[in-house]
């Protein structure tokens, strides 16, 4: 008798938090008109071609476009080799300021890599996006001395 109690307020209790967790079509959850809100000016560095061990940091401004101020969490890169630096303070409304991607180029071929940014704002996650193509450095060539078959030598 004790076992079945037991089941019957399991089973009833997944039943109740299975609806509590479904999202009702007809009654969309509100957005709040007066959240942060962030737009960045690009989403995507091109680095190019670069040489292996040249400077691989990048800039991405953004500006809080919301009414409340807005609060960056810590940003995730898709790998070690890239380190974004982000601002700490909330940033208030119609500021702008920059999130800074710093890339590993000691590593030659071609680079493709994400950074994915989380926020208070309306937009909660954006993804940056860095690419390119990491080359070795030029062998520089020393040239040749030639030999002046015309020349006279100095004797001092």
């Amino acid at each position: 008798m004790r076992s079945l109690i037991l089941s019957s307020i399991f089973l009833l209790s997944f039943v109740v938090l299975s609806y509590a967790q479904k999202a009702n079509p007809d009654n969309p959850p509100a957005s709040n008109p007066n959240a942060a809100e962030i737009s960045f000016e690009k989403t995507v560095h091109d680095y190019g071609t670069i040489v292996r061990g040249s400077n691989g940091t990048c800039e991405f401004k953004f500006t809080n476009t919301g009414k409340e101020p807005l609060i960056l969490s810590k940003p995730r890169s898709s790998c070690g080799c890239t380190v974004p630096t982000w601002p700490k303070e909330p940033i208030l409304p119609g500021n702008s300021d920059m999130i800074k991607v710093t890339y590993n180029t000691n590593t030659i071929g071609p680079i493709n890599k994400t950074v994915t940014v989380s926020s208070n704002a309306q937009t909660s996650t954006v993804i940056l996006s860095i690419k390119g193509k990491v080359v070795a450095a030029p062998v520089e060539t020393v040239p040749e001395k030639q030999n002046d078959i015309g020349a006279t030598p100095i004797n001092k």
